[in-house]
């Protein structure tokens, strides 16, 4: 990839709506893939999305990424040192122990903002001072919103003066392209409340991004764009088309059947001889792998064969200006 997005967002590249739609698209589109395999990336910022000159965005730096069940003992507590802290959700800067995947929508929503604005939205010295700007440009919280807050944040919030939105007024004034919508979508982004904070899957099919589904599946998407493809058989197929519903197919993790794959290894413990056993495995993973691509589920791989792979994997997009995870230490008491 050529750039990323914080290097486009501080030049002097003049970005129209069009160019924060597909951003916005694709990084929604890259959150949905993620999430329903369970997977936070936990520093979703401008300078991890990569960015080619024909728009297409690619996010990078899984460094932090984690597998999140909540169901499992490790899952429920996570660590807090996680996520670049200008876009940072507010219930990670309360010192909330157990978080989901609303922490990268939370991102996602502060670089909408920063994409519109040119500016970063929530740009403070400390934890403690990014929290009082969320709350200055959110207004106060209701006191069910902070329950997932550790007690001595809550006490903090709640003795504050009440204070009213002013995030649209701030968009208006420091942005050209902002629009109803976009600021709607905004809002649902930036909910203080984790819980009622947009998914991805709803916030794709918001629309805000109704143009930008139609061009990126038109002219951008490979999967919509192959043109004239060989089947089994040899003969040349017509070209795809690209249907513009209202129900976009949308990248998800699909795994295969567990009940199946779980019944086809029990069947295959039984087997004793080893060489039998390694070529049954074996085979069962060439006939899972052969089902996914009959679905036209691509594996997700890098090419090391790439002339440019050198450069990639010695690459670093990291901002040395943006502030490090250290979230305030609460008072327990």
């Amino acid at each position: 990839m050529q750039t990323d997005l914080h290097k486009i967002i501080v030049s002097p590249q003049s970005l129209s709506v069009d160019h924060v739609k597909i951003f916005l698209y694709q990084i929604l589109r890259g959150l949905k893939f993620l999430h329903s395999a369970n997977i936070l990336h936990r520093d979703i910022k401008p300078g991890n999305l990569l960015v080619n000159s024909d728009c297409k965005l690619k996010i990078c730096d899984f460094g932090l990424a984690r597998l999140h069940d909540p169901n499992s003992a490790g899952g429920k507590f996570l660590t807090l040192e996680v996520v670049t802290q200008y876009y940072r959700a507010p219930e990670l800067l309360m010192g909330a122990q157990e978080y989901t995947e609303a922490i990268d929508i939370w991102s996602a929503g502060c670089i909408l903002a920063e994409l519109l604005s040119r500016s970063i939205l929530f740009q403070a010295s400390s934890p403690l001072s990014q929290l009082d700007l969320i709350l200055d440009l959110l207004g106060t919280p209701d006191p069910s919103d902070l329950l997932t807050a550790c007690t001595a944040a809550r006490r903090h919030v709640l003795r504050l003066p009440k204070r009213q939105p002013k995030l649209a007024s701030k968009l208006w004034q420091t942005s050209r392209t902002v629009s109803e919508e976009g600021l709607h979508l905004l809002q649902q982004l930036l909910r203080f409340n984790p819980k009622h904070r947009i998914s991805a899957a709803a916030a794709l099919s918001h629309p805000y991004l109704s143009g930008a589904r139609i061009r990126y599946h038109s002219c951008m998407c490979t999967c919509c764009n192959r043109g004239s493809e060989s089947i089994d058989s040899g003969t040349p197929a017509s070209p795809r088309r690209y249907e513009h519903a209202s129900d976009f197919a949308e990248p998800v993790h699909l795994p295969s059947a567990p009940g199946e794959i779980d019944g086809r290894l029990a069947q295959e413990a039984t087997v004793t001889d080893s060489k039998e056993a390694a070529a049954r495995l074996q085979e069962l993973a060439r006939q899972i792998n052969s089902a996914d691509s009959r679905n036209l589920c691509a594996p997700l791989r890098i090419n090391r064969r790439a002339v440019n792979y050198r450069a990639f994997v010695k690459s670093a997009v990291a901002q040395v200006s943006e502030r490090a995870p250290s979230p305030h230490r609460w008072e327990k008491h």
